[in-house]
Order: C-alpha cells, then structure tokens, then sequence
C-alpha cells in the first residue's frame, strides 16, 4: 500500500514521516530526493542549464540553490518551468524507490509538498493532509530557514493549494496545531493502515 504524505510548507510533513520512520515504515522524501536528482542527473542538469543559464551550478557541479531561488521563486513561470523538468525525474525515482520496498513492508510512505498539484497522488492507494495554523507554519518556516525573509514564505503559501483544497482530495488528515497531540493521531492512522 502507498500512502501519501502531503501539506503546505511549515505543516510538518517532515516530523510525521520521522515518526512513522521511527515505527519502522519507509519514507520517500520527494522535495529531498528532487533536490539530489538535480546534482546527480546530468541529463536534468544539462536541462536546468539550458532553462536557467550556467550559473544554476557552481563549477564543482553542486547546484547554486541561492542563485535559482532568487531567480525562480519571483516568477511563478519559472517555478512552472522548474517543476516540468524535476517531477518526471523524481516520479522515475520513487517507482525504482517502490520496488525495492514494496512486498516488505504493509505500506511505504510518499511525502511531497506537491502530490495533488502533481496529480501523482492519483497513483497512490491514501492521501494523507497534515494541517497547521498559518503563522504556526511562518513561523516553523522562519525558524527554520534563517535565510528566508517572511515576505518570501507568505508568497511561496499563497502559490500553494489551499488547506480546504488539500482536504478535498485527502482521505485522513492529521493536525500539527501543537495543541493535540500529533503522536497520538499517527499512531492512531498506524494501526488503521496496519488494518487494526
């Protein structure tokens, strides 16, 4: 069984897969993966070069993060266009990812701040939401990303689905408010997954 994990930034997709982690399911991070893939795949180097110029990259071939973020995340054609060339690379890792997991486990883990607007969520078996208040999740994010500026995490949220979109399209949501116990509700979708 796949499971998706999904939620806009600072909902705390990456705390809930540690803890499913911990309970010995594995977990594909997407947003990680793709982030590797554009330093390992000289094939999607070679396109983000083309798409972005040569800067994309430092010359000893790691990608120049700094440079594509200001670059990209000011204009949302360029996010589009980013996105065209690293989710089909990412979607040709996660199956590879898929079969050295599959008939182990009762169920593997996909998480992936864009699994709806992908649509990639359409080929897993559940969808799992996590949610969180707004300023909770600015207020991860800045903590989190000290190079980020608040201005720059409200525009990447207002370029993401909306929670009740998220909800729409999921099948279990779990809550990161800090004021239930997220614990608690993984265990809880645990033992429902695990059929229990």
């Amino acid at each position: 069984m796949e499971v998706g994990i999904t939620g806009g930034i600072g909902a705390g997709k990456s705390i809930v897969c540690k803890i499913f982690n911990t309970l010995g399911i594995p977990v594909y991070d997407a947003d990680s993966r793709a982030k590797q893939l554009m330093e390992e795949s000289t094939n999607l180097q070679e396109e983000i070069k083309i798409a972005f110029g040569k800067n994309s990259y430092h010359q000893n071939g790691k990608l120049n993060r700094e440079y594509l973020a200001d670059l990209v995340f000011s204009d949302w054609e360029k996010v589009q266009v980013l996105n065209k060339l690293v989710h089909p690379e990412v979607a040709k890792d996660y199956i590879k990812w898929v079969d050295n997991y599959e008939t182990q486990f009762p169920y593997i883990l996909k998480e992936a701040a864009l699994l709806i607007e992908t649509g990639s969520y359409k080929q897993l078996d559940h969808l799992v939401t996590i949610l969180a208040p707004m300023e909770l999740r600015i207020t991860r994010v800045l903590a989190r990303d000290p190079h980020r500026e608040r201005r720059q995490v409200e525009l990447i949220i207002s370029r993401q689905l909306s929670d009740q979109q998220r909800m729409e399209e999921s099948d279990m949501v779990l809550y990161n408010d800090e004021k239930q116990l997220l614990i608690l509700q993984i265990l809880d979708l645990h033992k429902r997954l695990l059929g229990q």
